[in-house]
């Protein structure tokens, strides 16, 4: 059930004292559990198993029955996210026209696999479905930006934007 990880968590005091006046709010509702980690994952960006036990012993359940839900939803992720979140559509649209190659540069430059986060938490990889731009394809989206209609080559170039924007980062 434990999750290893390349970054110990980290979690502070203010967030704590968020997440237990989270689970407060929620702990005489009936399917509170689902709001709690909801405003977890916002607190933290995931639910290492540290949060998910604080869940279960503030809400009085088993830490299996909090873990069955983090691991049953996908909007939930026991994994760290980027400080930049990239999703690559490997929906049908997107596949066809080549999206697994700018999924392999995406982790070629980053050093990192689908669902991982670079060590210095800058960015993370997800691939996904469809982001609803089938007429781009393929398509990747950097945060709230889309890039579409893209070849393997012009990932790096998009990439280096985000490293410049914070002040270099390994490239």
């Amino acid at each position: 059930m434990t999750e290893t990880s390349a970054s110990a968590f980290k979690g502070t005091l203010a967030q704590e004292r968020q997440l237990k006046e989270a689970i407060a709010r929620h702990a005489d509702q009936p399917g509170g559990l689902m709001p709690v980690l909801q405003e977890a994952q916002d607190i933290y960006g995931y639910l290492p198993i540290e949060v998910q036990r604080m869940v279960a012993e503030g809400l009085n359940i088993s830490l299996s029955e909090v873990y069955g839900v983090a691991t049953f939803y996908s909007q939930f992720s026991l994994k760290p996210k980027g400080e930049h979140r990239i999703s690559v559509c490997l929906g049908t649209a997107c596949y066809v026209k080549g999206s697994d190659k700018i999924l392999e540069a995406v982790e070629q430059k980053l050093g990192i696999k689908n669902g991982e986060c670079t060590e210095d938490g800058l960015f993370s990889i997800d691939s996904c479905r469809c982001v609803g731009a089938c007429g781009l394809a393929p398509v990747m989206m950097v945060d709230d930006d889309v890039y579409g209609k893209l070849t393997p080559q012009e990932v790096g170039p998009i990439l280096d934007t985000y490293l410049n924007k914070k002040g270099g980062g390994k490239k």
